[in-house]
C-alpha cells in the first residue's frame, strides 16, 4: 500500500523539514509490496534498514533507489536521451558496487577533481586580495590617489565582476567550464600583473574594470562544474575545503608580500610593482596548466594530457555516474555543453522562492567585508611597519580556515543550514561592538578585536550548497549559482564603500554601519527558515490532498520541473 507522507512523518521521520528532497515513486519491498520512501530519508538509509551493500556512511550501491521501478528508470532513461546527457551511456538502474570502491572513487575525484579547483580559486584570490597588500606599500600615494579613489576602483571592479557573472555562466555552460574556465585565468593573469605598470587613477580604474569582466562568473563555473562529480551531501564538505583557499591566499599573500614588498627599489621599481608582476605569472601558469587538468566530465577525461586511457576505469564511470542519478536524478537533464535557453532563464528568474537565499547573500558577508579589506592599511595607519602589517593578518587567517571547516562539518552532521549559517554574525557582533565603544583603544587591543571579526565562521560553503540543493534541475542550479553569486557581490559593493576616506583611521561611523547589518543579519536567516517550513508546509497540503494513485500519476506525467514540482521539499 502507497503510504502518504503524513503517514511517514508520523512512523519516526523527522528530516523533512531539513533537507530537500523530491518524493519517489514507489519501490517493491524483499515481500513484493510497494513503499514509498520517507520524506527527506536518503536511498543509503533506507538500504540500511533493509539490508544491502550501502554502508553506514552512504557509500556503496542501494538495494531501493527511484530507478528500482522499471516505468520510472524508462522515464528518466528518455529524459537523458532526449538530453543527449553526456554520461547516459552509463546508466544502469541494476548496476551494483561495494562501498569499499565507491570510498576509494571519492578519494580519488578529491584528489583529481577538487584539489585542481581549490588550487584555481587560489589563482583567482590572489589577484582578489593583492590590491589590499599593495596598498600597505605606499601605492596609493605614489599614484596620487586617496581612500575613497580606492574605494572606487573597487566598486568599478565589483559592479563589472557582478555584470559578468550571468553572461560568464551562459558561456560556461555552452562551450563547456573546461574551456571557458582555463581561457579566463590565463586572461585575468595577464591583466593583473599589468598592473605593475600603471601609473595613474585612470589606469587603476580601467585595470578593475578588466578583472571584474573576466573574473565574473568563475565561482559559480567551478561550482556547477563540481556538481557534476559529487552528490548533494558531499558537496558542502568540499566546499568548505574550497574556500580555505581564501584564508590560504591570505597566509601565502602576507608572506609572499612581506618578502616581494622588500624588493622596493630593484630595477627602480616599487615593492607593489613587484608583487603584481610575480603573482601574475604565477597564476598565468595555473591557467595554462588547467587547460589539461579540467575534464568536461566523469566519463570524459581521455585526452592528449591525461592519458589515452584517462583518469578512471569503466568501473569507476559506472559508479560515479550512477551514484550520482540515484542521489539526484535531475542531474542528467541536461548536456554539459547545452545552452540555457531564454526560456530557461526566465524559469530560473520566476523561481521566486528561491530568492530569500539571494537575500542572504547581499548582505551576509558585509559587516567582516571593509575589516577585512582594510586590515594591513589600518594596521600602517596605527603605527605598524609595512612587514608587520602583512604578517599580523595571518592569525585571523588560520582560525577563519578552522572555523570554516568546523561550521561546515557540523551543519551537514546536524542537517541544518539556517541556524548554523547565523553563528557567522553572531560571532561578529560582540567585537564590533567591541570596536565602536572602545575607539581610543591602543593598538594592540584594536588589532586584537580586528583579528577576533576577522576569525569567524564563514558559511558561504552552506550557503552555496543550500543553494544548489533547493535548484532540484541542471538549468536552476546553473542560473541560480550565477544569481546568487550576483547579490554577494552586490554586497561586496556596499562593502567597498562603508569606510570612508574622512572616517580613518579608527572608521567608527562605518563601523556602527556594520553593526546593525550585523543585527539585521542575524534576524534574517531566522525568518528564512521560517519562509522555508512555511513553503514546505504549503506543499505538504497540496500533496497530501491527492490520492495514492494521483501521486504516482503526477509522479510519472507532470510537466513540472525543478523546484515546482509537488513532491520537492525545500532545504533549510
Amino acid at each position: 500500500m502507497l503510504m502518504s507522507v503524513s503517514g511517514m512523518q508520523e512512523k519516526g521521520d523527522n528530516t523533512g523539514s531539513r533537507h530537500a528532497t523530491t518524493l519517489h515513486p514507489p519501490v517493491p519491498d524483499d515481500k513484493g509490496a510497494a513503499t514509498s520512501p520517507s520524506l527527506g530519508a536518503s536511498n543509503e538509509s533506507l538500504a540500511n534498514e533493509n539490508g544491502n551493500q550501502s554502508s553506514d556512511s552512504g557509500y556503496g550501491s542501494s538495494a531501493e533507489h527511484i530507478f528500482n521501478d522499471a516505468t520510472v528508470a524508462e522515464y528518466w532513461r528518455n529524459v537523458y536521451d532526449k538530453a543527449s546527457y553526456e554520461n547516459r551511456h552509463r546508466f544502469d538502474p541494476e548496476f551494483k558496487w561495494a562501498a569499499d570502491e565507491e570510498r576509494k572513487l571519492v578519494k580519488k575525484i578529491d584528489f583529481r577533481i577538487m584539489f585542481w579547483a581549490w588550487v584555481m580559486f587560489c589563482a583567482l584570490d590572489i589577484h582578489r586580495r593583492n590590491i589590499n597588500r599593495a596598498i600597505s606599500d605606499g601605492m596609493l600615494e605614489e599614484l596620487g590617489m586617496t581612500t575613497d579613489d580606492f574605494n572606487t576602483g573597487q566598486t568599478i571592479f565589483l559592479a563589472v565582476f557582478l555584470a559578468a557573472e550571468l553572461p560568464s555562466g551562459l558561456i560556461s555552460k555552452k562551450v563547456g567550464a573546461d574551456r571557458w574556465i582555463p581561457f579566463i585565468m590565463c586572461s585575468w593573469s595577464i591583466v593583473s600583473l599589468s598592473q605593475a605598470f600603471i601609473t595613474s587613477r585612470t589606469h587603476f580604474f580601467v585595470i578593475k574594470a578588466l578583472l571584474g569582466a573576466l573574473m565574473g562568473g568563475f565561482i559559480p563555473d567551478i561550482v556547477l562544474w563540481l556538481t557534476y562529480f559529487y552528490k548533494s551531501n558531499e558537496l558542502p564538505t568540499r566546499l568548505s575545503w574550497f574556500w580555505t583557499a581564501l584564508s590560504s591566499v591570505n597566509i601565502f599573500g602576507s608572506l609572499l608580500a612581506a618578502g616581494v614588498l622588500t624588493m622596493r627599489g630593484i630595477n627602480g621599481w616599487s615593492g607593489w610593482q613587484w608583487l603584481f608582476l610575480i603573482e601574475g605569472l604565477l597564476t598565468l601558469l595555473v591557467g595554462l596548466f588547467s587547460w589539461g587538468l579540467m575534464p568536461p566530465g566523469p566519463c570524459q577525461t581521455r585526452n592528449w594530457f591525461r592519458g589515452r586511457d584517462g583518469w578512471f576505469s569503466e568501473r569507476d564511470e559506472m559508479i560515479m555516474v550512477n551514484r550520482l542519478l540515484r542521489d539526484d536524478p535531475s542531474k542528467g537533464d541536461m548536456n554539459n555543453r547545452q545552452a540555457v535557453n531564454f526560456r530557461g532563464f526566465l524559469m530560473a528568474l520566476k523561481d521566486w522562492e528561491m530568492w530569500p537565499l539571494y537575500l542572504i547573500g547581499l548582505t551576509a558577508y558585509v559587516p567582516p567585508g571593509p575589516p577585512s579589506t582594510y586590515l594591513s592599511y589600518i594596521l600602517r595607519q596605527i603605527g605598524f611597519s609595512v612587514f608587520n602589517a602583512n604578517l599580523l593578518a595571518i592569525p585571523s587567517q588560520f582560525m577563519f580556515a578552522v572555523n570554516l571547516l568546523i561550521i561546515t562539518w557540523v551543519s551537514k552532521k546536524v542537517g541544518e543550514r539556517s541556524i548554523m549559517s547565523s553563528i557567522s554574525n553572531l560571532w561578529i557582533f560582540p567585537w564590533l561592538v567591541a570596536l565602536v565603544t572602545l575607539p581610543a583603544s591602543s593598538p594592540w587591543v584594536r588589532y586584537a578585536l580586528l583579528t577576533g571579526i576577522l576569525s569567524y565562521p564563514y558559511c558561504h560553503a552552506i550557503l552555496v550548497a543550500w543553494n544548489a540543493k533547493n535548484s532540484n534541475a541542471v538549468r536552476t542550479r546553473a542560473i541560480s549559482a550565477a544569481l546568487y553569486n550576483m547579490t554577494v557581490q552586490s554586497g561586496n559593493i556596499i562593502t567597498a564603500n562603508i569606510y570612508r576616506d574622512a572616517d580613518k583611521p579608527l572608521y567608527i561611523r562605518g563601523n556602527k554601519i556594520l553593526l546593525a547589518l550585523c543585527c539585521f543579519n542575524i534576524v534574517m536567516f531566522y525568518a528564512v527558515k521560517a519562509f522555508y517550513m512555511w513553503r514546505n508546509k504549503v506543499r505538504e497540503r497540496r500533496w497530501n490532498a491527492l490520492s495514492a494513485q494521483e501521486k504516482d500519476d503526477y509522479i510519472l506525467d507532470t510537466t513540472d520541473e525543478g523546484q515546482k514540482r509537488w513532491d520537492f521539499r525545500f532545504a533549510h
